[in-house]
Order: C-alpha cells, then structure tokens, then sequence
C-alpha cells in the first residue's frame, strides 16, 4: 500500500494535485491542492473531477482493508457537493470503509476545505474480490 502513496498510483490524480498522505485499516487521508486540470473554464472544480478524487479515495480505503491479494471494484459511488473549489485551495481528503462485508464494502468520503467546512460528501459501494480460503 505504501507505492500507492502520493498520487495513488494513477498519473490522473497527481495531475489533479491530489496527494494521499497516510492510510490505516480501512482508511485513507489525502491533501488535495485543486490543479488548473481540476476546473471548468470559470475556475471552479469541475463536478465530475469531485467523483474521481471520492473513487480514489475509497478504492484506497477499501484496499487497505483487505488482505493482499484482494481488491475491490466500485460498484456505485453517489456524492454531494456543498460548497465551491478552486484551483490553489488547501482542501483534505478522507474515505473509510463504514462495513466490510464477505463480497461487499460500504464506504464514505469527506473532502473538506481549510478552515474545517465540508465541501463535497460521498458514499459507495464496492464489490470485493476475495481470495477463495480453500486455494490459500
């Protein structure tokens, strides 16, 4: 897990100035500068670019929750979007997994700006892809 720090493993987020920090089980912190990559043409972060960070997020979370050797995929993400970014804003990141189940994790994400206000939300699903226990 610990390559994974940085940009995730994925050119897409470091382009997008996102950076994860530290993670634990089934947690993970980042710290998001918004790139000019991030925002619409009136500098504002781009709806869609709130989806990617949330994705990343709990796909990390979700991964360092499980044995190595296991994975998950996103089934469904859903998030909310409070308050407005910009390029240059000091903003976190934090996913977590909220249940781990035999083929399913529940996820959330916080991303909130400097001074503490949420600023987008999210919630997912992810199906997992154990190790068969009987093969190990």
């Amino acid at each position: 897990m610990d390559k994974a720090l940085g940009d995730g493993g994925m050119a897409l987020l470091g382009q997008l100035g996102v950076n994860f920090e530290r993670y634990g089980e089934g947690w993970v912190e980042a710290a998001w500068t918004p790139t000019d990559s991030a925002c619409n043409p009136v500098g504002a972060v781009h709806g869609g670019v709130y989806a990617v960070v949330h994705d990343a997020a709990m796909n990390f979370a979700t991964n360092s929750a499980l044995e190595r050797g296991e994975s998950g995929a996103t089934i469904s993400i859903t998030y909310s979007t409070m308050r407005g970014a910009k390029a240059g804003d000091a903003l976190t990141v934090r996913g977590e997994v909220v249940r781990l189940a035999r083929q399913i994790a529940y996820l959330t994400t916080t991303i909130a700006n400097a001074d503490g206000h949420v600023v987008s939300t999210a919630s997912g699903t992810f199906i997992l892809r154990r190790r068969d226990p009987a093969k190990a």
